[in-house]
């Protein structure tokens, strides 16, 4: 019974040195974690540079996004001037087939040009009838916003300029 008692008792001690060991090494573990080594400042670095990158990654995406909507811009408005050329060279062209439609002033050489909807006539005419027929006709074209006259009236003028 006195071994039985001695072998508890060393078996008690053994449990007893064993729970103080492992209590011990608990608490180094936590103090090594509260301690920085190499690694976590390192994770830490890491993690900085990923919050940098990706605020550098939004800032470039938004200066991309920036520029592809000015060359949208760009595309648009050159798309409306060269949509604007078209429309003024068909109201040039009906302009000027209706002048050389008529019979009274299919035999002058009357320049027509076109900017946004405004015809511009320009040449020598023989009459002020001739004149204002080549403003009415002008005028009465489709899409022709305005006519801006420098016919110029010459009495000598004769059909064959």
């Amino acid at each position: 019974m006195k071994i039985e008692n001695e072998q508890n008792t060393v078996a008690k001690s053994k449990k007893a040195l064993l729970l103080t060991i492992t209590g011990l090494a608990i608490v180094m573990g936590l103090a090594g974690c509260q301690k920085e080594g190499p690694a976590e400042t390192a994770g830490k670095k890491l993690d900085r540079s990923i919050e940098n990158a990706e605020k550098k990654i939004e800032k470039t995406a938004e200066q991309a996004e920036k520029k592809l909507d000015d060359a949208k811009k760009s595309i648009s408005d050159k798309s409306e001037t060269t949509d604007q050329y078209i429309d003024d060279s068909v109201i040039t062209m009906h302009v000027k087939k209706a002048l050389l439609s008529d019979s009274l002033l299919k035999a002058f050489q009357i320049k027509v040009t076109t900017e946004n909807g405004l015809v511009h006539l320009s040449g020598t005419l023989d009459s002020q009838q001739s004149i204002d027929k080549a403003i009415e006709v002008a005028t009465n074209q489709e899409h022709v916003r305005s006519v801006q006259n420098d016919l110029i009236l010459d009495v000598n003028a004769s059909s064959k300029e």
